[in-house]
């Protein structure tokens, strides 16, 4: 399978070493010497190179990425996946309830890594899977990926600088006073529990936005757009259940499961810039058939 390859023609104002031309080109020092030592290559006009190569304008740059170990626990199997975008650099899968993002110890086989890797092998791309968020396991919508540790290093400082933005579409038990507001609310692990978790003084600031869309009076639940600034585990079904407005299927979190079996949480936008075309982007994804039949329940009552 063929390796990852950056390649530039190097413009007159870039002229200089090619370690401040990496640089500027957001490969880190670290980034260099990994791909140095890792089985990877530095080239200018096809000849292996140094960073100290000092560079003409016009020069050819190209960096060769090393191979990308895929863990032994990391079972490919092949599965159908909602593709809504792929490039050289990213893939954005429209991820459906019931299946984990990554396999756990609960379920060591069958989920959408291994489904991602799979599709790789099949298409000759020789990465590992590179998530760039995470969506729990009954949570369906949007998952984004990326196809190389560089394009992944990107993504995730986007992600720490709140470039990111998604917005997610959630069903919950109740009504809301005020139609509009957010919830910041620290969140930290409950105690006794590895999976469960709570609003605590101690526990990491997490921000929801929130805004009701639609309310039905006979089931007393209300359609809510949320949007994330931050990215605790669990967040918006913490934040709901801490507000009296667990989300119906939600019985972890005190939700009720008699009209669906799993939380109604939908992640169905994103917004980004691309960093290797600088295009902003919005991605949206459907809302899955569950939560549809639940929309429109509500429309006949």
């Amino acid at each position: 399978m063929a390796k990852f390859v950056l390649r530039w023609i190097v413009e007159p104002s870039q002229t200089g070493l090619l370690r401040d031309f990496l640089r500027n080109k957001q490969l880190s020092k670290k980034a260099v010497t990994d791909i140095k030592f890792s089985g990877g290559k530095l080239l200018v006009n096809h000849q292996e190179v140094t960073v100290r190569k000092k560079l003409s304008a016009g020069d050819a740059v190209e960096v060769h990425f090393p191979k990308e170990p895929i863990s032994e626990q990391m079972i490919p199997i092949s599965m159908a996946l909602d593709i809504l975008y792929e490039d050289e650099h990213l893939l954005v899968v429209n991820k459906e309830a019931g299946l984990p993002t990554i396999p756990s110890r609960y379920q060591k086989h069958g989920s959408l890594a291994q489904g991602v890797l799979a599709y790789y092998i099949e298409r000759g791309v020789d990465a590992t899977f590179h998530g760039i968020n995470r969506l729990d396991k009954d949570t369906s919508g949007l998952v984004m990926i990326a196809k190389h540790r560089f394009a992944h290093s990107l993504f995730s400082k986007q992600q720490k600088e709140k470039q990111i933005k998604r917005a997610y579409i959630a069903i919950a038990h109740g009504r809301f006073v005020t139609k509009k507001g957010t919830i910041d609310a620290p969140i930290g692990r409950k105690e006794d529990s590895l999976i469960e978790r709570m609003v605590r003084a101690d526990g990491q600031r997490a921000v929801t936005h929130y805004e009701v869309l639609q309310e039905n009076e006979v089931r007393n639940d209300s359609v809510v757009k949320l949007r994330l600034e931050t990215g605790r585990t669990h967040q918006i079904r913490v934040h709901m259940a801490h507000r009296h407005n667990p989300l119906l299927g939600d019985d972890l979190y005190g939700g009720r499961c008699d009209h669906i079996p799993r939380q109604a949480l939908h992640s169905y936008e994103v917004t980004f810039v691309h960093p290797f075309t600088a295009e902003t982007m919005t991605l949206a994804a459907p809302l899955p058939s569950d939560m549809k039949q639940l929309l429109h329940e509500t429309m006949l009552e």
